[in-house]
């Protein structure tokens, strides 16, 4: 295996989903062991400046090795991984030579990775892929992040002959669980730009993603014996039926697409006396950004007017915004990644992020960082993979990236 799959593999078998109902610091203990492990990697291969904080944040320099000023650079990944499904003893396994047909992922559940429901698999044809076995997510999204970036900066230490600026390193935590950067540091990182390598498939490259909240449901219900229900009882349950059938149906993760916002129940809980769900408010422009989260508002009013002070209780958090405005302040730095991607013959993707990164927080802190590919597909699904070759490709492009900033 090449070095980047390697240290790829190596990540993944650490479980490192994160967790929005805990109140810890990282949200989950694995992400703190794999922490340590990339501490000592990154003291291994000879980075500086190492620091893992109290949040499991880590930041590393590579100091320059040029006399003249350049930007300093950074590249950013997360270490945690979706709870959407579990990240619990991934079993990583390898497609070789990939003929462009259908994967059996898990044999016993029937679980396939077919190229009729994901049609870019047939751009890896004689390619080798690597996929969970269907019980699990991968981990790709954000462990193949890390393990270029790691890569990447061991071959400049390797290869010291390569000119370069100061390049600094960072590797956050909980971003899966709408902690963007939150305790993330941007005067001690001491970077001027950055890049977050989080991106999906071969030249991926965002610089536009959603602005994004969540929405935190109570409905409070009154149970009683069926005998005894009449003009006493009242079930949660169907008035949270009555509250998600009021948003609009064409406005869903899965009847949009580019710059569409969308409203998305994403799990429900509950029971006649409390039923709790969880949305996420996702849009493009400001001021219909603004409006969704108004119009969940008037939802909750309509609904306690109807059935009672109370009986619905929201509340919404803004997790991150648009960093298309500050990225644009800094185009450049788009620009060189589009060059730099054409350099080792790929060609740039730039489009919206339905999503969100580190960067799009870290833009509104004062350090413009774009968005960069990792090379996986699929990510949060059993049915995630990566290519080997877009994880090698992917370290290109850094080195790339790094050589042109050294050129300015």
């Amino acid at each position: 295996m090449s070095k980047v799959v390697e240290k790829f593999i190596k990540y993944v078998k650490y479980n490192t989903t994160s967790d929005e109902n805990s109140i810890t610091n990282p949200t989950t203990t694995g992400q703190l062991e794999l922490g340590k492990e990339l501490v000592r990697e990154l003291k291994e291969i000879g980075m500086q400046d190492i620091c893992l904080d109290e949040n499991g944040y880590i930041m590393a320099t590579l100091p320059s090795n040029i006399d003249k000023d350049v930007p300093i650079l950074g590249f950013i990944a997360h270490i945690d991984t979706s709870p959407e499904v579990s990240g619990v003893n991934i079993k990583p396994k390898f497609v070789e030579n990939y003929n462009g047909e259908y994967i059996i992922l898990n044999e016993e559940k029937n679980i396939i990775l077919s190229p009729k429901e994901f049609p870019e698999l047939k751009n890896y044809i004689g390619k080798t892929l690597i996929t969970s076995d269907g019980t699990t997510l991968l981990g790709a999204d954000d462990k193949a992040g890390i393990a270029e970036i790691v890569t990447a900066m061991d071959f400049l230490i390797q290869n010291p002959k390569i000119k370069h600026g100061t390049i600094r390193i960072a590797f956050t935590t909980d971003e899966e669980v709408g902690k963007v950067g939150e305790y993330f540091d941007v005067e001690k990182f001491k970077a001027d730009l950055a890049y977050t390598v989080d991106g999906e498939g071969i030249g991926d490259l965002k610089y536009e993603n959603f602005n994004a909240a969540t929405a935190k449901i109570i409905i409070n219900g009154r149970n009683t014996h069926t005998a005894e229900a009449k003009g006493i009882m009242i079930n949660s349950l169907r008035i949270a039926t009555e509250f998600m059938n009021m948003f609009p149906q064409n406005e869903t993760p899965e009847t949009t697409e580019g710059t569409e916002g969308f409203y998305h129940v994403e799990h429900i809980n509950g029971n006649v006396g409390e039923t709790k769900i969880h949305c996420l408010i996702r849009d493009f422009d400001d001021k219909k950004f603004e409006e969704r989260k108004e119009f969940i508002e008037k939802i909750v009013q309509y609904l306690n007017k109807k059935y009672g002070e109370n009986t619905v209780l929201a509340e919404i958090t803004e997790q991150y915004r648009n960093m298309k405005e500050k990225i644009e302040a800094v185009k450049y730095i788009v620009d060189i990644a589009i060059e730099a991607m054409k350099e080792v013959n790929i060609f740039p993707d730039v489009t919206p992020l339905r999503g969100g990164t580190d960067g799009a927080r870290l833009s509104y802190m004062g350090l413009p960082t774009p968005n960069i590919f990792s090379g996986g597909h699929n990510f949060h699904s059993k049915y995630e993979y990566i290519s080997t070759y877009a994880m090698e490709k992917a370290v290109e492009v850094i080195l790339k990236i790094i050589e042109l900033f050294a050129e300015m």
